[in-house]
């Protein structure tokens, strides 16, 4: 391998088995979950109309508690998929999109593109700091496994330039700087239009082998203790 070719990895950047019926499920449950979440926080609706919306989703959680059976699929499978960030199948992710960018640098990047809307608000219309620095790390984790050798978070510097808006598509891009040794170098910006709000430093500590292949034996034992 070339240092400039562009590394993936199944789990983290690629799904390493396909959607199964349940994930497809999964992903509409969490979408509407996500609205959930959203309607409870905007909604003006009565007293009335809560204590029923109230028995719905109590019913709901239920019966999907008390559901056995399912089919693992891609969900133990793939970091992603779970991701607090961009899981598909979380409902807690906003959530973000991803792709690579095999020109975006000696070894490639990694382009986002994120809408927050008022779950996330920090000042008024605009997204909290605290959730912009998480979507830094996440991109940034990205990036920095485009060396081969993927690492831990080991120090990350958020620089605000400018307000985020809420309801607005942003687009991120993360790649890596440099290397020394263990020590991967990445920097990320966030826009709004031509706007710069917010970019990022990360430093990442590369994981010896041996702690690598743990890490991926203990998620491939979960998968197969799941399923």
């Amino acid at each position: 391998m070339t240092e400039k070719e562009t590394f993936t990895f199944p789990t983290f950047h690629e799904r390493a088995v396909p959607l199964t019926d349940a994930d497809n499920a999964r992903i509409e449950l969490t979408e509407l979950t996500r609205a959930l979440i959203r309607e409870s926080f905007v909604s003006t609706a009565s007293d009335e109309d809560m204590a029923a919306a109230i028995e719905a989703v109590r019913s709901a959680v239920d019966h999907v508690r008390r559901a056995t059976g399912r089919d693992v699929g891609a969900f133990n499978s793939n970091f992603m998929d779970r991701s607090p960030f961009m899981g598909l199948m979380n409902p807690l992710a906003p959530p973000m999109s991803a792709r690579l960018d095999a020109d975006g640098g000696e070894w490639g990047s990694v382009v986002c593109s994120v809408t927050f809307s008022e779950p996330f608000e920090g000042p008024p219309g605009h997204v909290h700091g605290g959730f912009l620095a998480g979507i830094f790390d996440e991109i940034l984790g990205q990036a920095q496994s485009l060396s081969g050798r993927p690492g831990m978070t080991g120090k990350l510097s958020i620089s605000y330039r400018a307000p985020t808006p809420l309801f607005t598509e942003l687009t991120l891009r993360g790649w890596i700087e440099r290397i020394e040794g263990r020590k991967i170098f990445t920097h990320a910006t966030l826009h709004s239009g031509d706007t710069l709000c917010c970019e990022a430093d990360g430093l990442f500590i590369s994981m010896p082998e041996e702690l690598r292949h743990l890490l991926q034996k203990g998620r491939d034992a979960r998968s197969d203790r799941d399923g």
